[in-house]
């Protein structure tokens, strides 16, 4: 089940929080809870990904877009990722949830998120994301304006660009054959 009590909680107290610089690193403390853990008692992979959902709410009011996306009636996307799993989490750890804008390209915004306990990264994302006008993509130079940043993306890491092109030589739609009824 999606974590809604935590949600609101994260947003409510994020609202009080001083505004952040667009490319600055956001940082919210966590614990594991009972319901984050898989049959081996520690984080579930999936949960992984949908606290990653919560530390992108989280920035995305501190660096003023979420007023941005009300004024603008737009909304968020997830348009691919890629995680690395490295260490375990497990049940009631404390860790700390970190997001960060890297940059964009002429058609999606890269966001990278982590989970740290002290100096070990426990697991590591690259998100591809887009906002959305309509149902569509919004350039994402009229993101970029609306949220007053006029100038250029940051040159993205080689890392970034290059998972972002292997992503594009990926066949779609996916071609998986036909399934067994045996």
């Amino acid at each position: 089940m999606y974590p809604y009590l935590r949600l609101a909680y994260v947003m409510q107290s994020e609202r009080r929080k001083p505004r952040m610089g667009l490319f600055d690193t956001h940082v919210l403390p966590m614990r594991c809870l009972p319901n984050d853990l898989d049959g081996f008692l520690e984080m579930n992979n999936g949960r992984v990904l949908t606290l990653y959902d919560l530390g992108r709410f989280a920035i995305s009011l501190r660096v003023g877009l979420w007023d941005v996306l009300k004024r603008e009636k737009w909304g968020l996307v997830v348009a691919g990722s890629s995680v690395r799993y490295r260490a375990r989490i497990t049940g009631v750890q404390r860790f700390e949830l970190r997001t960060r804008m890297v940059g964009w390209d002429n058609r999606f915004f890269y966001i990278e998120q982590g989970m740290w306990r002290g100096d070990t990264c426990c697991n590591h994302a690259l998100l591809r994301t887009g906002i959305t006008a309509g149902g569509r993509l919004a350039p994402v130079a009229d993101v970029a304006r609306a949220m007053d940043h006029d100038g250029a993306s940051p040159a993205l890491p080689d890392w970034v660009t290059a998972w972002a092109e292997a992503d594009a030589h990926r066949p779609w739609p996916p071609t998986l054959g036909t399934a067994s009824t045996r």
